[in-house]
């Protein structure tokens, strides 16, 4: 090791102000380790999840990938690529000034790394927490008496897979038995996080939403279409409507929380991902066959969905969620993923913050119920200049930050 201290910039935070750990350029799960990547794919979810730190050479601060690290308070440094070769070993991350030296240094001791004062919890409103798994809710709910603003925990069904070791689209492509089991597999999964949940509050699972560039890193036999730019491409509710295997898996998801949790079902919501207009939430309502009882909310993401905002609420959307990480690249043609063009992509750009402010003001006329995502960094600009919603979303890390009491985070 030889001293060399390589310049980055930081795309998730932690908790300390330096972390010291060994490189695992295996892409295979390191416990406390550094993992090492080009990027961040699906098909590095587990060693994501029990590193320490991630350091990757491409992406955004609001990939998939780097919202999960964000919600597990892991911290990402993007570096150039050309410096990957060079991290072996033991190295030290700077998350004060973004960079990584190869010859560590005595750790100081821990301290929060800088940042905005967080808002005060009593203008948070009631909290949405993004999680990734059920350990995610243990962790909020150890707020302490803050713990009781969040009503709600909102996951992606494909990260719920991840967690679990699925693989969708060859389930899916297996024919009805294999369709059924991995209907039962989610709903399982489900059902523990059920168990994890404080009276009160309840689960809302965001329908599965897998990218091609994403599934092809975690099928193994069922083809996967390659897309030029697969963030606009076949996902969403635009895949949802195509495929009558995964209403049926939808259905045995359904079948079999009913059966495992009774009346306490009812605190499993479901929600749209990536609709455009009012027609393809009722289309896709219809296609699904859900029953009237059941809740579908929508994920508000596109620029299309935020002018067909007043129609979606009219259509029967139980709830509201506002994909302000989407919003923002679909607005300003930024790909969030693309740090080349990481100034153009701008959280508190008026014209995102106009589209937002549209949608609350829509929801709350129809007596929709709605909730706007916010990053850490973000939350109290939103609360000076949008007109209140029914609540935040936040990832995990994020929001403990708001609702734990100081006594708590300095322990």
């Amino acid at each position: 090791m030889n001293g060399r201290r390589i310049q980055g910039f930081l795309l998730t935070g932690g908790t300390r102000a330096t972390l010291r750990g060994t490189c695992n350029r295996t892409g295979h799960p390191g416990a406390g380790s550094i993992l090492i990547a080009p990027q961040l794919e699906a098909g590095l979810y587990d060693a994501i999840v029990a590193a320490d730190a991630v350091v990757c050479g491409g992406g955004g601060q609001t990939g998939h990938m780097q919202s999960l690290c964000r919600g597990r308070g892991i911290p990402v440094l993007r570096v150039d690529e050309a410096d990957l070769p060079a991290l072996v070993g033991e190295v030290v991350l700077d998350l004060a000034d973004g960079s990584i030296t190869l010859a560590p240094e005595p750790d100081p001791a821990p301290a929060a790394p800088p940042g905005d004062t967080a808002p005060t919890v009593d203008r948070l409103g009631a909290a949405c927490a993004v999680i990734a798994d059920f350990q995610d809710i243990r962790t909020v709910n150890s707020c302490g008496p803050n713990a009781a603003r969040v009503d709600c925990f909102f996951i992606r069904e494909e990260f719920l897979c991840l967690a679990a070791g699925l693989s969708p689209f060859d389930a899916l492509d297996g024919g009805p038995a294999e369709i059924a089991r991995y209907g039962r597999a989610v709903a399982e999964r489900l059902v523990a996080f059920v168990g994890e949940l404080l009276p009160g509050q309840r689960l809302v699972l965001r329908l599965l939403d897998l990218r091609s560039d994403h599934a092809a890193s975690v099928t193994e036999q069922s083809a996967v279409a390659v897309e030029p730019n697969p963030e606009l491409g076949l996902h969403g509710a635009r895949w949802l409507l195509g495929s009558a295997a995964y209403r049926d898996a939808l259905h045995t998801v359904l079948d079999t929380l009913r059966a495992r949790l009774g009346d306490e079902a009812d605190r499993v919501h479901l929600s749209v991902p990536f609709l455009n207009d009012a027609e393809e939430y009722a289309q896709l309502r219809a296609h699904l066959q859900l029953p009237d009882s059941v809740p579908l909310s929508a994920f508000i993401e596109t620029p299309a969905a935020v002018h067909a905002t007043p129609g979606i609420c009219a259509a029967g959307a139980s709830e509201l969620f506002v994909g302000v990480k989407d919003l923002v690249q679909f607005y300003l043609a930024a790909d969030r993923g693309n740090h080349l063009v990481a100034d153009s992509y701008q959280t508190r750009h008026p014209a995102v913050l106009d589209g937002v402010r549209r949608i609350v003001e829509a929801a709350r006329a129809a007596g929709t119920p709605v909730r706007v995502f916010s990053l850490g960094s973000d939350l109290a600009h939103y609360l000076d200049r949008l007109p209140t919603p029914d609540g935040y979303m936040m990832c995990t890390a994020e929001l403990t930050t708001v609702l734990r009491p100081p006594a708590l985070l300095a322990a």
